[in-house]
Order: structure tokens, then C-alpha cells, then sequence
């Protein structure tokens, strides 16, 4: 090429945006002083790799990331990366390019007119003043904290098409409510760093207000309350907690919030729930409270073998179950056990039946599996998985026990060692 020939300037500006994209923005900026006709060209990249130290102050970097997503108000934004000194290296690229993913961002930055995903990581969340989103369908708040309650409502009234939001955060910045109220809102995931807390620690609380959501998942000790409305179009539920279902008997308060908080929830048609929460609900299933979740078809429980006796009781709440998943994890506190209620659901409804866990073929898992073989009037399929070490009996000699029980029900026996 003949020298002074400046042929990157001869190309397509699109083409040299996409360029500019790969470098670090540091970089890109630099540019600007090649010439007049380079001077914006990174305002019309569609990336920002930045880092806090490449600029002096949070002040500069607030104004800095303002300018640019002022010029590309176009939706030329594809992907922001940024790094600071506490966090590892973010970085999301959409896997179709189609709409623009922020891994971290300034928070007074709520009134991009494009962005549909937005992720805040290791931030506080002020008074973010007027919020406009009206594309934004994603949020994840990963070890974000704010003080006042308002904030988070401020966020979420912005984003009136928002389908998707996570909470990741530390039980130490947690405020003392928090609250989430959306129209749009589909699916909602909580969880904390810190599973416990002080014994003098004030109490938590989350209200949930979302008559679209589909998808709940609450995890971890986060709350000491949790209160819920309008969960009418509520599909999946995964429970994960123990200590907003934990009540003294003499507690009428606490276990009026718990019952309140079960029937609000009760419109699920699919549930997951942990061993700690089954011991929850194995106490509050002593009073006699569980509410009836008469939509639920499929059901995920993990049991210990210690509460094998509240499983008849238990599914009694569940009239309409058609698939029943259930985990029996065997601890020193395991005791003697009689399955001889049967719910309304074995009679005419519960079709599939999985039970995981197993490890031998003792009286203890005979007594599971012929519960529910000479109980389930229409059960269909048997699934018994086996898994953490060899079998003192052979599948063949499984088999025959069961076979001696079964009434044109397939059973499966799935060893994994």
C-alpha cells in the first residue's frame, strides 16, 4: 500500500464501529484525535470495556458511560464489560446479538429507550430519581444493597414489560423490607450469600405483589416473613427456606403468616421443595393448617427419612397430583415408620411416581415402594433409582418382589453406582 494511503478511513462506518468494538474503549477513545472525521466514531460503538481505573472518579465514570449511551440512542449497544477491583471479569455477549446486555452500570443510567437485559453487580442502589425502561425484560441485582425499600419500587415501576428479575444478595445489606410489585413480572428468583443471622438481627420481610408471575424461587434464610398477593397465574414454585415457616405452636401470629403465606402460593401447579422446608411444614402439619393446593399435578419433595411419617398427611394436600418426585435422604435421626393413611390423590389422579435416594433394598424401602404399588389405584409408572452403592440384591430379585405387588404398573429400576 502506497505510503499516507488511508485506507481504514475509506471504510464503511458501520464496519468501522465493529472494529472499534474490539478494542479496549480506553483505546477507542484515543482515536478520536486522529482526525475530525474520527472524532465521534466511538460514540457508535457497540461495546464499552471499561474499567474504574481507566477514568479518575465514579463522578467521571457516571458521566462518561451518560455521554455514551446518549449517542447511541439508536440501539447500537451490543455489550458493556466492565471489571472493577473486587469483582471478577463480568462478561455476557447475547448469543444472537439482538438486544443489548449491560453487565454493570452507573445507577443513574434508567432511561435507555433500547435495553432489554441489565445486570448491577457489586453497586449501591440510591435514589435513582425518574426511571424509564419501557424495553427492559431482564434484571439480575447481584450483591446490590439499598437502605430504603422505595428505591427497588422506583426501579421495578420503570420497567412496565420487565418478565424476568433475580435477587442475589448479602443478608448483611438486606434492608429491612423489600418489596417487589410488578404487573409484567413472570419470574422471580431470590436468594443471599449468608444462609443464617445473628440471633439479635431485626426482622426481614419480602412482599411480593405480581399478578403475572409464573415462576417463584425462594431460597436460603433470607426472610423471617414472607407475604404475598395476587399469585393467581402462579405455574412453579421452588421453596428452599425454613426459617419464614417456623413458628412455636403457641404462636398464633406466626402461624396465621404462615397459613396466609401457603394459601397465597397455593395456585401452583408444579412445587419443589427442600428437606429443610419439609421439615417446616412438617411441624406446622401438626396443627393441621396446610391449605389445599388443588391445581398442583407434579410434585418435587425432598423427604428425610426422619419425616417419612408425614408423607401420607402431606400429600393429602394435593388432590389432583399426577407425578409425584420424591428424594428420601436417610440420617442418624431415621426411625420406625408406618405409611397407612391414603390420600385422596392415590385413587384416581397419581399416574408417575419417582422415588431417588435409595441406596439397598431393605424393609425400609419395601415399605415406600408397596405403599404406593398397593395404594395408587391408576399409577401407571414406578421409577426406583439406586444410587451410591451396589446393590446387595440383583435388579432380577428387586424385581420379583415387586412384581408380586404391581397391577399392570410399569416399574423401572434405575442403579447408578
Amino acid at each position: 500500500m502506497p505510503p499516507g494511503i488511508d485506507r481504514i478511513s475509506e471504510l464503511p462506518e458501520s464496519l468501522v464501529s465493529q472494529i472499534l468494538a474490539h478494542l479496549p474503549t480506553k483505546d477507542s477513545v484515543k482515536t478520536s484525535a486522529l482526525s475530525t472525521r474520527w472524532k465521534s466514531h466511538w460514540l457508535k460503538a457497540p461495546a464499552i470495556d471499561l474499567t474504574y481505573s481507566d477514568l479518575k472518579s465514579e463522578v467521571v465514570f457516571i458521566s462518561f458511560i451518560d455521554r455514551f449511551l446518549e449517542s447511541n440512542s439508536e440501539s447500537r449497544l451490543r455489550k458493556f464489560k466492565h471489571l472493577d477491583v473486587e469483582s471478577s471479569d463480568y462478561y455476557i455477549e447475547p448469543e444472537d446479538g439482538s438486544y443489548p446486555i449491560i453487565e454493570i452500570m452507573p445507577l443513574n443510567l434508567y432511561t435507555s429507550k433500547t435495553l432489554v437485559s441489565l445486570k448491577l453487580s457489586l453497586s449501591g442502589l440510591q435514589d435513582c430519581g425518574f426511571v424509564s425502561l419501557p424495553c427492559l425484560r431482564f434484571m439480575d441485582l447481584v450483591d446490590v444493597h439499598w437502605v430504603d425499600p422505595m428505591n427497588l419500587e422506583k426501579l421495578l415501576s420503570g420497567c412496565p414489560v420487565l418478565e424476568e428479575l433475580t435477587l442475589l444478595r448479602d443478608l448483611y445489606f438486606e434492608p429491612l423490607v423489600t418489596r417487589v410489585r410488578s404487573r409484567s413480572l413472570k419470574k422471580l428468583g431470590d436468594c443471599c450469600f449468608r444462609s443464617g443471622k445473628e440471633f439479635d438481627a431485626p426482622e426481614y420481610r419480602m412482599e411480593i405483589d405480581a399478578p403475572g408471575l409464573e415462576f417463584l424461587s425462594l431460597t436460603e434464610n433470607h426472610f423471617d416473613r414472607i407475604v404475598v398477593k395476587n399469585l393467581t397465574c402462579l405455574f412453579t414454585i421452588d421453596l428452599d427456606v425454613e426459617s419464614c415457616l417456623s413458628f412455636s405452636p403457641e404462636d398464633l401470629s406466626k402461624r396465621n403468616e404462615v397459613r396466609d403465606f401457603l394459601a397465597g402460593v397455593s395456585s401452583a401447579r408444579h412445587m419443589i421443595i427442600s428437606e429443610k422446608t419439609v421439615k417446616a411444614l412438617d411441624v406446622y402439619s401438626k396443627v393441621g393448617l396446610i391449605p389445599k393446593f388443588n391445581n398442583l399435578s407434579c410434585l418435587q419433595a425432598v423427604f428425610p427419612s426422619s419425616s417419612l411419617q408425614f408423607l401420607p398427611s402431606f400429600l393429602e394436600s394435593f388432590p389432583n397430583l399426577k407425578h409425584l418426585i420424591l428424594k428420601v435422604v436417610y440420617s442418624k435421626e431415621s426411625c420406625a415408620f408406618e405409611l397407612l393413611n391414603v390420600p385422596r390423590c392415590f385413587l384416581s389422579i397419581l399416574e408417575c411416581v419417582e422415588i431417588k435416594g435409595f441406596f439397598d433394598w431393605d424393609e425400609e424401602e419395601m415399605k415406600i415402594t408397596s405403599y404406593f404399588l398397593e395404594n395408587s389405584k391408576v399409577l401407571k409408572k414406578l421409577i426406583l433409582s439406586f444410587a451410591g452403592c451396589p446393590l446387595h440384591y440383583s435388579e432380577s430379585e428387586v424385581y420379583e418382589e415387586i412384581r408380586k405387588l404391581t397391577k399392570g404398573c410399569e416399574v423401572i429400576i434405575d442403579s447408578e453406582f
